[in-house]
């Protein structure tokens, strides 16, 4: 990180941004997530210190597995894949992009943990063309 960014900024960032995230530390243990009420997938603070194993469907926890032993081997940096979910008010599915990113030291490309984000992209999906900024 370039520069100095005062935690009360790095909170309003972490609220702000359009996307869920989760974050594992190296033993795959829930240690936080960004709180706002527009989540796809709702956290209970029991969740926190827990193992992720148990915060995930068992039809996908083969593949988180996976994906979390390849990225402490040093074989993946990322996994991406999308979901329809009924995630609407109306009970309507939308396309949900999740991706999980291995934390590493930059200095010495330890694995430290797991950040994962979460976003709606049925609105993305659908633009066309050009919005120029205040358009």
């Amino acid at each position: 990180m370039i520069g100095e960014i005062p935690v009360e900024i790095i909170d309003a960032v972490l609220e702000t941004i359009p996307f869920d995230i989760s974050i594992l530390d190296k033993e795959d243990k829930v240690i936080g997530w960004n709180k706002h009420d527009k989540r796809i997938f709702k956290r209970p603070l029991s969740a926190l210190g827990r193992n992720v194993r148990d915060c995930h469907p068992k039809k996908s926890l083969s593949k988180v597995e996976q994906i979390l032993n390849e990225m402490k081997e040093n074989k993946r940096d990322k996994a991406r894949f999308y979901i329809d979910l009924p995630v609407n008010p109306d009970g309507s599915k939308d396309k949900i992009l999740i991706e999980y990113y291995a934390l590493r030291d930059h200095k010495t490309g330890e694995y430290l943990g797991c950040l994962e984000a979460s976003q709606r992209i049925g609105e993305l999906q659908k633009l066309k063309g050009e919005k120029r900024l205040l358009d």
